[in-house]
């Protein structure tokens, strides 16, 4: 069968996109995962749409929190219940092509490697491809990372021995201290150039956001990685370059 996959989204009134991304989960060719959905007391219909996909799923198993806590307690709580060798995220939002995880796990596998990430599309809200291909670099490091977060959360796979007790820090760009945090340990990870995920950009998001997005990076220059006025400013004209440039592909 392969090794178990545990793949953890949190959800916060995702009613409209939760059984699409379900779904794409349920119809991947890769079979050995588990599911844990945990809701961050959503104010819409997300638990009763999410119900129904655990009563006729065994491996799908929903957390329902009694208080909002924010994405980064919600992915911790996954973490923590999470059983398998790999952690795989998926945001209620994004959709996994079938292949995902088989050609993930199977390149890992085969290399012995600590993580993977992929290729991706952007999708609108209506489900609508807005992007040529977003490629990603053979491999990547911690200063690499620095620069330009290239791992989009929904594309990626990690063993989970190499995640440890790393937690999310509840702090704008979540994802990508996350990510700074464990690269630190230090390892490579590895991207296969191949779209396998659609990342969704919804309205009113902070990816969407661009002054708040800004401001995120500047604060994990400076206070989440403690960087220099001057080596904060040379990753910060990086990543901006890198940014304007993504977009306009």
């Amino acid at each position: 069968m392969g090794p178990l996959v545990s793949i953890i989204t949190p959800c916060y009134n995702s009613a409209d996109f939760i059984a699409q991304t379900i779904n794409s989960v349920i119809e991947q060719t890769y079979t050995n995962w588990e599911l844990i959905l945990i809701d961050d007391k959503s104010k819409d219909e997300t638990c009763k749409v999410a119900e129904e996909f655990v009563q006729k799923h065994a491996n799908i198993k929903l957390i329902k929190l009694e208080q909002n806590g924010g994405v980064a307690n919600a992915r911790n709580v996954g973490l923590a219940s999470a059983t398998g060798k790999y952690i795989a995220f998926l945001d209620s939002d994004d959709i996994w092509l079938k292949e995902k995880l088989a050609k993930q796990v199977a390149y890992m596998e085969e290399k012995n490697l600590p993580m993977t990430f992929c290729a991706y599309h952007r999708i609108d809200e209506a489900g609508e491809i807005i992007s040529k291909k977003i490629e990603v670099p053979y491999s990547v490091n911690y200063r690499q990372l620095l620069s330009h977060n290239v791992i989009i959360f929904s594309t990626s796979l990690t063993l989970k021995t190499v995640i440890d007790d790393t937690k999310f820090k509840k702090a704008g760009h979540e994802d990508w201290i996350f990510w700074l945090d464990i690269f630190k340990k230090p390892f490579n990870g590895y991207g296969i150039n191949e779209a396998l995920v659609q990342y969704r950009i919804r309205q009113g998001s902070v990816s969407s956001n661009k002054l708040k997005v800004i401001g995120f990076t500047w604060k994990i220059y400076r206070e989440s990685e403690k960087l220099g006025l001057l080596p904060s400013m040379y990753h910060f004209v990086r990543y901006a370059f890198s940014t304007v440039w993504k977009r306009l592909r």
